[in-house]
């Protein structure tokens, strides 16, 4: 005999289950199934543009440090070390608000820590707008630096935790896509700054930070309407929070979708838990986070060394500040055009297997630009490296939030990126030195070395993980 009474489902419902277990299935492991399933919607669209943007300010504050050393190196004639660490400064300040704003995210919450970053960012960038010296500006980009420190550990975290797994690679990129766009935006704002020297009576270069101080600013105030991540809640043990939240976005995607939702399927993935940082170096979190560390000192390098010594090495190369901010900005638009390349790709292709494969392109293209002497080849072979260092880039990004556990991501993905921007400090000194010495093809030469061993590292240390649910991986 069969009950003939119509379920939720079939009267336009949401069910809501109880807070702690149902259908044999405990709570975290529940809610991680009940947002898997969801169809992408339009309240999916805007959290990644919300968080997206964010990313934009980031990516903007790293590649402008290169075009400040230019600038400045000229203005304030500025010798080797001390562009170095007009390069050095934001960086290390990044170091280290990676370590402690990505640690108190897996204490204190996604959310929270969104409006702090940004928030510190602004101020301090606005700040050093009116820097009267050197020194002062290199205080004040490392404080500016330091709440930007966890800005891309948090956009990863967040949205991993709430997109669904079948879109979640599709979507970060989208993310990082409108977050690139900042990086030709700093070279061309560059290169019309400086040829104008003053807008309204105050140094161009100057208006660069506070363009990023008050972009920031407003993102911040869009920020404060996010709710903070169910999945974070379920491992504290706030179920009722995270029963709300999650019941809340199922009644906005099933009005959008216009239909009824996929039943939630019953899931043998174990719940996640709170987990003390020690848990990165044991059983196979262990092979996982010294694979990550070594992957990160060394995409540094090749990625991040590109786009902030890029302005330097053209100037090296013979080429005026002006005319090496354009060759730079029209390189930086492959950036957000790789971006959006990758898209069709990250969730198709494995994950390792992109990563490894868009690798080796920068590491052809660095060593063509490094040779290149006429403008054309220049631009060419900055533009494809740029293409193919954001492939790399979003499909990193994307594998670094699926290799650990919501107990446990914010802070390892955090103390891993704080070892990017800890060899980010050091490059310029090197690269700087390196080329100063040997020249240009010698910095892109040894980047290419580096390539190759990133991509035996993630070959042969990594884990498989597209399609596959966070709590399963």
């Amino acid at each position: 005999m069969t009950d003939a009474s119509p379920t939720p489902e079939r009267r336009g419902e949401i069910p809501l289950p109880a807070p702690g277990r149902r259908g044999g299935t405990p709570a975290g492991a529940r809610v991680a199934a009940r947002l898997d399933r969801l169809p992408p919607s339009r309240w999916h669209r805007r959290i990644t543009l919300v968080v997206g943007i964010g990313a934009f300010f980031d990516l903007y504050e790293i590649f402008l440090g290169g075009v400040l050393a230019a600038v400045l190196a000229e203005r304030w004639g500025l010798g080797h070390t001390a562009k170095s660490w007009v390069i050095a400064a934001g960086f290390l300040g990044m170091f280290v608000g990676a370590n402690v704003l990505s640690v108190l995210a897996d204490r204190l919450g996604r959310r929270r820590m969104f409006l702090v970053n940004l928030g510190g960012y602004a101020f301090f960038s606005l700040a050093a707008a009116g820097a009267p010296d050197l020194g002062w500006l290199l205080v004040l980009r490392f404080l500016s630096g330091l709440g930007l420190g966890a800005e891309l550990v948090l956009v990863d975290t967040y949205l991993a935790e709430f997109l669904p797994r079948a879109v979640r690679g599709r979507y970060l990129a989208h993310a990082y896509t409108l977050g690139f766009v900042g990086v030709p935006v700093a070279a061309l704002l560059g290169a019309r700054l400086v040829a104008g020297h003053q807008v309204l009576g105050v140094d161009g270069w100057r208006w660069l930070l506070v363009a990023g101080a008050l972009g920031a600013a407003f993102i911040q105030l869009m920020r404060r309407r996010l709710p903070e991540s169910p999945r974070w809640l379920s491992v504290h043990g706030r179920h009722e929070e995270a029963e709300r939240i999650v019941a809340g976005i199922e009644r906005r995607v099933a009005a959008e979708t216009g239909g009824s939702l996929p039943s939630v399927p019953e899931t043998t993935d174990s719940p996640e838990r709170r987990l003390p940082w020690r848990e990165m170096f044991r059983g196979e979190y262990r092979r996982r986070t010294l694979m990550w560390w070594i992957f990160q000192v060394l995409q540094t390098v090749g990625y991040y060394g590109f786009g902030s010594l890029a302005p330097v090495v053209l100037t090296a190369k013979g080429y005026t500040v002006t005319d090496s901010l354009l060759y730079a900005a029209l390189s930086y638009c492959g950036y957000p055009i790789g971006s959006a390349l990758s898209v069709p790709l990250i969730d198709r292709i494995e994950r390792r297997t992109l990563i490894v494969a868009s690798a080796l392109g920068i590491a052809a293209c660095g060593l063509a630009f490094g040779f290149a002497t006429v403008p054309w080849a220049i631009v060419a072979f900055g533009f494809l490296l740029t293409v193919c260092s954001n492939v790399f880039s979003n499909a990193f990004h994307v594998y670094q939030t699926e290799i650990f556990p919501t107990g446990l991501r914010s802070t390892a993905i955090g103390i891993a990126y704080s070892l990017s921007r800890l060899t980010s400090v050091v490059l310029p000194f090197v690269a700087l030195s390196v080329l100063n010495d040997l020249g240009a093809v010698a910095v892109f030469g040894g980047s290419a070395v580096l390539l190759v061993l990133l991509c035996l590292d993630v070959a042969l240390l990594g884990p498989r993980s597209t399609g596959r649910s966070l709590e399963r991986i």
